[in-house]
């Protein structure tokens, strides 16, 4: 079979299928604008990390026992420039008989009695992206009309933390690397960009110049080679590949910007005062020799500061920046090197959204594939699996020697992470709930795909849940949530549902404050089918806006059309926890709230199932629910395969 043939094959896994235009916020995607406005700081000036002089003060990994010094720094910042953002939210949304506004300006000098406000975006590839971003759009007062009657838009403007994993952390990275754009922007792209055009899959990669196989082997050869120079000094795995590939449709810039690095977020001006939430990305450990990774596993943020876990195993924080440089026991020893540029945007992202050890645990031949590729794919997935590559690689290990009573990395050379789901937290949640940040309320947005149907059921939540009950939560509290099947009967998964609302249900030790209340977003069919399968690798771009769409809805629930007091009840979540703190009495309106949203502690678990139809009404046509495209893992790996070819 011909090279030539190989790559048609890759390129035509994902058959795509259209649908209708959806309606009122894709009235604003008209324009073709999208400048690129990441910052390519690689001291390389490519993929490839580079040595560099280690700063006078040489890079140490700090202990998990607070804040970083650089959040710390900026936290003054935020705090202040979400002032006006929520008192404008709080205050357009008129909870009855209470002057939010006047509240506000009696707080606004004490970050401690302010509300601080938290968002979460889950895993679900490229539905949770999409997912997502409705709810990031409804969230944000730039969109159109977002902020009009039924809206709550200005609630991203206030909020302090946006956290994703996995395809939420594509979303996450996404608007980040782009200068924190709108999602409308990002919708709306520009000329010649591949931004968010999900309609040609990462393995035919970006049409430039027309759809060809020349341009699909060039694509892959661009890729490999970029990979390759970072082979030359640096371990590699399978996830840069797919970082690379991601990267193209995620960054607006030439090649998906192989320069762009994650910490460069940190020198954004507008993040440098302020004007941007803290992005963080979330990922599991995976410790030498395992496969399955479970709620014991170690969990690691990313954010433009640092990569390190709050957990017992690791407790410790590495510079960001200097990932790869040679760390022993917290610090770069006077003989050891620095390195910059390993945190590359697009890997990190990769980072979060790794499954490639699930699929190695799989039949390659459940694929579908011809035998050629199997044999293909199957030489390539030995070799991961024998040098342990078939995940993210961060090499060496900045952990090593740290924390060696309880790190059970602290003696290996590398540290392994995949996918932040992988121990079923698909909602990065963990991150949120550290006593440090004193965060009061988290917007829970659940794309998971946890019943035959590809909808969420509160799996993820109830894993944060199990998980505070053991000592690797390190003392963390987490609301109480109930089983799979009680969310399915009383319909939690089918609209917003609040838990741990009453602050004073929680037995605290001394020092200790109650957790976040969890605001739970689950995704559901209010105007379009967006339970597309996981392994969807394509979209057409109206199918693509009315998956936002509906996300759009599910936040705002149909602006305010299925609950005229919706807007109002964020509010009231969003001030819960502060009222408690300040011994505020709670306004009637939100006690009225708290009764319709809040789980109660109803149990039902009588086995159950969920085939919800549309809450408002369909937008799409011939787009059948859960559909199943070509399967993602195997074109991306037989993609990679490819580009190993060409490269050699």
């Amino acid at each position: 079979m011909q090279l030539s043939s190989l790559l048609a094959l890759s390129a035509t896994l994902a058959p795509a299928w259209a649908v209708d235009p959806v309606k009122p916020m894709a009235a604003a995607i008209i324009a073709d604008s999208l400048d690129p406005r990441a910052l390519p700081n690689s001291p390389s000036g490519g993929y490839a990390p580079a040595i560099v002089d280690c700063p006078a003060a040489r890079p140490t990994i700090r202990s998990a026992n607070r804040l970083s010094p650089n959040e710390t720094s900026w936290l003054p910042l935020r705090r202040n420039a979400t002032v006006e953002p929520m008192r404008e939210f709080l205050t357009r949304v008129n909870i009855p008989n209470f002057d939010a506004g006047a509240y506000i300006d009696r707080v606004r000098s004490s970050p401690s009695q302010l509300p601080n406000i938290a968002l979460a975006v889950s895993g679900g590839g490229y539905r949770a992206l999409m997912n997502g971003a409705g709810f990031l759009a409804a969230a944000d007062s730039r969109t159109p009309n977002a902020t009009a009657a039924g809206g709550i838009g200005g609630l991203l403007q206030a909020s302090t933390y946006l956290a994703g994993l996995s395809g939420g952390g594509w979303l996450v990275g996404s608007l980040f690397t782009n200068n924190f754009s709108s999602v409308v922007d990002l919708q709306r792209g520009s000329k010649g960009s591949a931004i968010w055009r999900f309609d040609r899959s990462i393995f035919s990669g970006p049409e430039e110049s027309g759809i060809s196989i020349l341009n699909t082997a060039d694509y892959w050869k661009t890729v490999a080679e970029q990979v390759g120079s970072k082979d030359k000094a640096f371990e590699v795995s399978i996830t840069d590949y797919w970082g690379r590939a991601l990267s193209y449709q995620l960054v607006n810039a030439t090649d998906g910007g192989p320069a762009y690095t994650f910490s460069s977020i940190a020198d954004e001006p507008d993040f440098q005062s302020g004007l941007q939430p803290l992005p963080i990305l979330v990922a599991d450990g995976r410790a030498p020799g395992e496969r399955i990774i479970s709620l014991n596993a170690t969990v690691y943020e990313f954010n433009p500061f640092e990569l390190g876990s709050w957990d017992p195993t690791a407790f410790g924080f590495a510079p960001l920046r200097y990932l790869a440089s040679n760390f022993s026991s917290g610090s770069v020893p006077q003989n050891g090197s620095c390195v910059r540029g390993f945190d590359q945007a697009g890997f990190v992202m990769g980072t979060s959204s790794s499954l490639f050890n699930q699929f190695m645990l799989q039949n390659i031949s459940s694929a579908g594939l011809p035998d050629f590729i199997q044999s293909a794919l199957t030489s390539i997935l030995n070799i991961l699996d024998r040098d342990n590559n078939d995940i993210a690689q961060y090499v060496p290990n900045p952990f090593f020697g740290w924390n060696s009573a309880s790190n059970l990395n602290a003696n290996q050379s590398q540290l392994s992470l995949v996918d932040g789901g992988e121990d079923l937290q698909n909602i990065p949640l963990h991150p949120l709930i550290q006593p440090s940040r004193a965060v009061d309320v988290i917007f829970a947005v659940d794309s998971s795909a946890d019943t035959n149907f590809n909808w969420p059921n509160g799996t993820a939540l109830r894993a944060t849940y199990d998980r505070v009950a053991h000592p690797i939560a390190n003392g963390t509290l987490f609301p109480p949530v109930p089983d799979a099947n009680t969310f399915i009967n009383l319909g939690l998964n089918r609209r917003p549902t609040f838990f741990g609302c009453d602050a004073s249900n929680f037995t605290l030790r001394a020092g200790q404050v109650a957790p976040p209340i969890v605001v739970y977003l689950p995704n559901a069919p209010y105007v379009a089918h967006s339970n597309v399968s996981t392994f969807d690798p394509s979209y057409e771009r109206s199918q693509r806006d009315a998956i936002i769409q509906n996300g759009y809805d599910s936040a705002t629930q149909g602006n305010a059309t299925l609950d005229a007091q919706w807007p109002t009840c964020v509010a009231c979540a969003v001030l819960s926890r502060s009222l408690s703190r300040n011994r505020e009495i709670v306004p009637d309106a939100c006690t009225a709230c708290f009764q319709k949203y809040c789980w109660n502690g109803t149990l039902d678990n009588r086995e159950a199932t969920y085939e919800p139809g549309f809450f408002i009404g369909n937008v799409e046509t011939n787009s059948p629910a859960a559909r199943m495209g070509g399967n993602l893992w195997a074109g991306l790996v037989s993609a990679v395969a490819v580009a190993v070819v060409l490269a050699v």
